[in-house]
This record gives C-alpha cells, structure tokens and sequence, in this order.
C-alpha cells in the first residue's frame, strides 16, 4: 500500500449500512441503519434499504477526502444476510473497479476483533463475540481465530430481540430489556452450557411462556444468558491459558454483560477490555481498518473471487497480518502443582492420596442461580462418576461428597491437552463410546478433561453432565471434543480420526453420532 494510503470500508451485513475512511487513524465514518417498522430485520427489506442510501453513506464517508489516497475498498463479504451482503459487494466492485484500486473482501467476525484490538490496545485476548446472529468464543492460534464454544442455535441478540417481541417491545429489543431489568428481581430460567458451547433457544421460550412480571422476566433473562457467555469465556480462558478478555458485538454495549465479564476477569487476574460504543457494533470502520491489514498483508480478493458468502466462518479467515503464537500458552496453574490446581470453575487441593474439588462461587452470578448450580453440579458429577465407572469407564474413585465438594481419587499425570498424540486421543474415543453405551453425556468434553495416568486416559470433572439416550446430546458431546482439538490442535484432522476409530470400537450406533456431528457442525454457521 503507498505511503499514507487509506482504506473505504463497507459494512452491510445486516442492520447497518456504515462507511469509514482509515489510514494512519481512524478519518471518517457515517453510518444510516435500517430501523424496521414492526417485528425483526427483514433481509430483503434491509437490502431495499442499503440500497436507496448507499450513495447517501459513501459520500457523506468521502466528503472532504482526497480520492487519490484511496488505496483499497474493503466490504463485508460475510457472514450476513445474503441480499445484504449483495447489496454491499456490488458497491465495493464497483468503486474498486472506478477508483482502479484493490478490492479487499473482510470477514464481518473477524472485523469486530480486529477494531477491538486497535481500540483496546490488547494483544493476544480471548474474545466473546455477542452480536444479534452470532455468539462466539476466540482465540488466536496458528495463524486462525480458532472457536472455542459458540451458540448450538440462535445468537444471543436474536434471542433477546424475538424475546422482546413476544412482549411488543420494539426493535431493537436489547436496550429496553436492560432498562426493564435493573427494575425487576430474576426469575429462574433454564441453563443451557455444553463445555464451551451453549444454547439460548430454551431460554427464550421459557421467557416467552413466564408469567412473572416483565421486569422479572428480563433480569432473568439477562443474567441467565450472561451468566451462560461468561461461564464458557471463563472456560475458554482457564483451558488456553491467556490472561485477556475482549468483549466485541452489538450485545457487548450492555453494561450488566460487561460488568460481569469484569468481575471474571478480576477473580482470574486477567484483563478485560471492551471497545467504546461506536466501535463495539456493526459498523463501517472495522471493516475499513481490517481492509487495511488486510492490504498490507498482500490479502485482496480478484473481481470473480469476490462473490458473499452468508456463512463466512471466522475459522476460514487465514490471518497473515499477525505474528504466529505458536502453540497456546497453557497456564500451569491447571496443573495440580504445589498441592492446588484452579480449574474455570473449581480448585481441586491435594490431601494424601486423594483430592478435594470444591466449586467456587462466582461473584458475577445471581447469588441464587449460582448457588442452584453449585448444588445440582455437585450432586450431579458425584452421582454420574460412579455410574460411570461400572460401565468401565476409568474415572477417580468418589470418597466423599458435601453439597459444595466431592473427595476422590487423585489422579497423577499430564492433562491430554499437553500429550496429545495418536494413541492416547484414540484411547479417549473408547472411552466416550463406553460412556455413551451407559447413556451418560460428558457434557463438558475437552482435552483437559482427560488425564493421562500410565499411558492410559482417565476421564475427569462430570461436572455438566448428564443422563440421555439422544443422539443429538451425543454429537454435542462429540462436538465439543472436536471443537477443543481444532481450535489448539495443529493436527488436528487426524487427531479426530483416531478419536472416531476408538469411539466407534466401543459404541454401536457411532456412524448416526458422526453423521449428526456434522449437521450439529453446519448449524454454527451464521444463524439469523
């Protein structure tokens, strides 16, 4: 890119239609949404929308500029709404193709982490992305922002947005039901958290069908889904072993979301960042200042490879702009080390030859959801560990149970996340098939969650599981594993073969849990 060379960027992937200028800093940025007059964002609608005011936007971005320091046209090419995303693309080629300049095509996911980091002046974060279509958990590996967890279903935002609609609360409806929820007490809702993924469709229905008042629908409401994003950025966070948090997307600017993620972040030691408002959302300068990167980067896209892509996964990005990690920093404190190891949500402390796994309460929750799932947990793993074992599935033998701790067997040796080769991942694909046969779900089956005691894996910490014969609830299970081995794993492909290999020796009907995996696989593309 010339000296002094600036960026025009487009966002357009749903709601809003925003254009910015960047060069050195930040130079201009306009943006007009599309405000529907009742119910949700109608994807043709919006794109009529984008359409009858894109010259409006453009030039009110380019008012005042130089045209010839132009030096790329960035666009959002995805994830979106398809109609949208055309809408846009076909002004970014065209302004390409007048201004003679390079044509980069930026992933809108991708985009929020990229402004985020600029913003914030943070380096290497794992992030919580909480839009209306997309709720995410990043980290950066191995040239990809890799996916920790993400929504089984519907973002985050399109739950509080159908939510408030169901009440004729208009769009959007996230900013009334924040306002509704600092007057009301939070009424019991259903927790919906598989390892590093979570669901939020059985949420919304409950909330629709409550008949609490509605202000205590929606402190429920917001302090169940919240609890839920930062329950598995705190998982993600202990498993990778890094010690910032960037919250991005729409649903960010919520203060209630950001003060718990604090809290989180302040118990762990690790620092939180979230970028100001105007960035915090869809809009034109992150596309713009990820379009410039991207440039420097020598990643700009030919005409015909141009074409949108609704299902623009972040995973897909290659990122040349940024230096390698490596492999992630995993944090020793994971490891049983001086007689006490942390885990997300438990200190597990050496006593002879056994260990006690106590649950810690989590200040960021409701005090009386927090205490409900520190029962039901402990129970609940205390209880699943020993119908575990009678199906031979090798688990720490249970000595004693409070209703806050369990005593058990210690367990020497390497989590699999730090040893994991060929045979010792096939070894733990048996024993999820044998766990599976008992029709018990892991609920929570990461690479650190398996031991590695004399060459053999030893499955740990039930403490999300439960009892189901569902094949859905089996691919989940799978899901989680496989998410966990392609977001920290370079080998990961065949990693995942050898786990298929041992699973399918020990469980009957594994070709239906492949085949599901994959549909449950498909489902965590953009969700709208």
């Amino acid at each position: 890119m010339p000296e002094n060379g600036q960026i025009l960027g487009i966002e357009g992937t749903a709601w809003n239609l925003s254009a910015a200028i960047f060069g050195d800093d930040l130079v201009s940025l306009f943006s007009k949404p599309y405000s529907p007059p009742h119910g949700g964002i109608h994807p043709r609608e919006a794109a009529q929308h984008h359409a009858s005011v894109m010259k409006e936007v453009i030039s009110a971005a380019i008012e005042g500029q130089d045209l010839s320091k132009i030096s790329g046209i960035a666009f959002s090419q995805g994830p979106g709404l398809g109609p949208c995303l055309r809408t846009v693309g076909t002004a970014a080629r065209s302004l390409a193709l007048a201004l003679d300049v390079p044509l980069i095509g930026v992933n809108h996911c991708v985009a929020h982490v990229e402004i985020g980091r600029w913003q914030c002046g943070c380096d290497d974060p794992i992030v919580l992305y909480a839009s209306g279509a997309n709720t995410q958990v990043l980290g950066f590996l191995k040239s990809r922002y890799r996916i920790f967890g993400e929504t089984l279903d519907i973002g985050i935002g399109n739950a509080i947005d159908k939510f408030a609609r169901s009440r004729d609360l208009p769009h959007p409806g996230g900013p009334l039901v924040e306002k509704l929820a600092l007057e009301g007490e939070p009424v019991e809702l259903p927790y919906t958290v598989k390892g590093m993924d979570l669901a939020f469709s059985g949420l919304m229905s409950a909330a629709k069908d409550c008949n609490a008042p509605l202000e205590d629908i929606c402190a429920g409401f917001q302090e169940t889904a919240f609890a839920m994003c930062v329950e598995v950025t705190e998982r993600a966070l202990a498993h990778a072993g890094k010690d910032e948090v960037l919250l991005v997307g729409g649903v960010g600017a919520n203060s209630r979301l950001q003060e718990m993620l604090r809290c989180m972040c302040e118990e762990r030691g690790a620092e939180f960042f979230v970028p100001e408002r105007k960035f915090i959302g869809d809009n034109g300068a992150m596309i713009a200042l990820t379009g410039k990167i991207m440039l420097e980067a020598g990643q700009t896209v030919t005409i015909p490879e141009s074409a949108v892509n609704p299902g623009y996964r972040s995973d897909d990005v290659v990122v040349k702009w940024r230096k390698d990690t490596g492999d992630l920093p995993y944090a020793k404190a994971n490891l049983l080390e001086n007689g006490q190891a942390r885990g997300a949500e438990a200190v597990v402390t050496e006593s002879g030859r056994d260990v006690i796994k106590r649950r810690l309460s989590k200040k960021y929750r409701n005090s009386s959801l927090d205490s409900r799932l520190i029962a039901e947990r402990t129970r609940a793993e205390a209880r699943l560990i020993s119908q575990a074992r009678r199906y031979g599935v090798p688990t720490p033998l249970i000595r004693d149970v409070t209703a806050d701790s369990i005593v058990m067997e210690r367990i020497d040796g390497p989590m699999l996340k730090l040893d994991l080769t060929r045979d010792h991942v096939h070894d733990a694909g048996r024993i999820v098939g044998r766990l599976h046969t008992a029709g018990i779900i892991h609920g929570d089956l990461t690479t650190s969650n398996f031991i590695v005691r004399d060459g053999r894996c030893v499955l740990i910490d039930f403490g999300l599981s439960y009892i189901s014969s569902e094949i859905e609830s089996r691919g989940v299970d799978l899901h989680v594993f496989f998410q966990t081995l392609e977001s920290t794993a370079p080998d990961h492909a065949d990693l995942r073969k050898a786990f298929c290999e041992g699973y399918a020796e020990t469980f009957e009907e594994s070709k239906d849990v492949f085949e599901r995996v994959e549909e449950i696989r498909l489902r965590g593309r953009y969700l709208h």
